[in-house]
């Protein structure tokens, strides 16, 4: 990855959108900003909720081009916007797309043994794999998971659930809950033996059957029922498109698998140098079951992912050039993004980082919630999924009592930098 220029640090006066109080109607809220026809603009007939659109041209036009070529001597920086990927660019989940193609596909080689796989892997979950998937396949060889509908089901429920298709957990022991998740990891650990080529190859057969899905259909997965389509969302591709012609770099930031991640991503223009996902180590240019660290950590089974805390630690490092511990921590605005993308507590550190706006599609998560409805800086924006979005959340998000996902799996109340407790905040902008 090339380091990017750090982003801008002049203040960009974001409508409160997403602030305290009643809904914020279009005809209620504060009057649109009006850009300069010379900056790249975003299209006016795609539809966002309330001011969002109005207040992300004005992010574009302060901290693009024609900002920076505005203020006394001009200034050659470029600021950074940066997206998670599946549910905030795309609609549905390309990482379980690329996953069921090869479910369906016979693409996933049958381990020495299944704890292989995960460090964290209970022996509950080994056995329910291996007798579901047996054993008369040779090591390394496909499982014949087209046909076995017992072996495509627990590997299925085990990457959704993180359970066997009995209930057991299927993952035990410890693991720092803002770094990693272990079932997300093992996705990227199914692949093994694989090279990266191959893997690009399912997800852009993936890729290609999803988007020619009908919107709404489902598909079967042994016997699982999930979505079967994909669909770029209109409106981010267009802001993705502006933000790259007004000068911003712009990064996607994936908790998926690196490749599949990439094949995606082109989609809307972003470039795999442009693209951070979960990124395995190779031997002989195959996939391990090991991951590259980040933040000073070495490369191990899955312990620090672009994952909450973790997508923060791949940005600083990655994009600005931060090694060692520091890349965990938040940086000084001059090393921070301008605009930062998500839809879950996944993304909710990164997005929070962003000095300009924090644009949040509401999917109910709780703590990116919490922070977005909370709106501690004013420039919080929520707009609902452009395709099928949610109805309104019928109870209040627990911010005051289980708002923050601590680095044990428990949960806790959530503060703001002043350590005060964010209230319980209710639902305001749905579909």
């Amino acid at each position: 990855m090339s380091l990017a220029a750090a982003a801008l640090t002049a203040a960009v006066p974001v409508p409160a959108v997403a602030a305290s109080g009643a809904p914020h109607a279009p005809e209620a809220a504060a009057a649109p900003h009006a850009p300069a026809a010379k900056c790249p603009q975003l299209d006016k007939k795609l539809e966002w909720y309330g001011q969002n659109r109005s207040a992300l041209q004005r992010l574009i036009d302060e901290r693009g081009t024609c900002g920076r070529s505005e203020r006394a001597g001009g200034s050659s920086h470029r600021p950074v916007a940066a997206f998670d990927w599946d549910n905030t660019v795309v609609k549905n989940d390309t990482t379980d797309v690329t996953l069921v193609w090869a479910l369906q596909h016979d693409k996933i080689l049958r381990p020495r043994s299944w704890s292989d796989t995960s460090k964290w892997l209970t022996p509950a979950a080994d056995r329910a794999l291996t007798e579901a998937c047996g054993t008369s396949v040779p090591v390394g060889s496909p499982l014949p998971t087209s046909t076995d509908a017992d072996c495509t089901d627990e590997i299925f429920e085990i990457r959704t659930e993180a359970q066997t298709m009995d209930g057991d957990p299927a993952f035990g022991g410890r693991w720092n809950h803002r770094r990693t998740v272990p079932e997300y990891a093992w996705v990227a650990q199914l692949f093994a033996g694989h090279t990266p080529r191959e893997v690009s190859a399912y997800a852009e057969a993936g890729r290609k059957k999803s988007l020619a899905a009908p919107v709404g259909s489902e598909m079967k997965v042994g016997t699982h029922t999930m979505p079967a389509y994909v669909r770029y969302y209109p409106q981010q591709k267009d802001l993705i498109r502006t933000l790259q012609r007004a000068g911003f770099e712009v990064y996607v930031v994936s908790a998926g698998v690196e490749y599949a991640a990439e094949a995606w991503a082109k989609g809307v223009g972003v470039d795999a140098e442009h693209t951070i996902a979960i990124r395995s180590v190779l031997r002989d240019g195959r996939i391990t079951y090991r991951n590259e660290g980040c933040g000073g950590e070495p490369a191990s089974r899955g312990e620090t992912i672009p994952y909450i805390d973790g997508k923060r630690c791949w940005i600083n490092q990655d994009i600005y050039g931060i090694d060692g511990p520091a890349a965990w921590e938040r940086q000084d605005s001059a090393r921070r993004i301008a605009l930062g993308g998500g839809d879950a507590d996944t993304d909710v550190t990164f997005v929070r980082d962003a000095t300009g706006a924090h644009l949040v599609l509401n999917r109910n998560k709780d703590e990116i919630m919490c922070r977005a409805y909370d709106n501690a800086d004013g420039r919080w924006l929520v707009n609902p999924m452009f395709i099928e979005p949610l109805p309104r959340k019928a109870s209040p998000y627990p911010c005051a009592t289980s708002g923050y996902i601590n680095e044990d799996g428990s949960l806790s109340a959530m503060r703001r930098p002043d350590g005060s407790i964010v209230p319980d905040q209710r639902d305001r902008v749905f579909g």
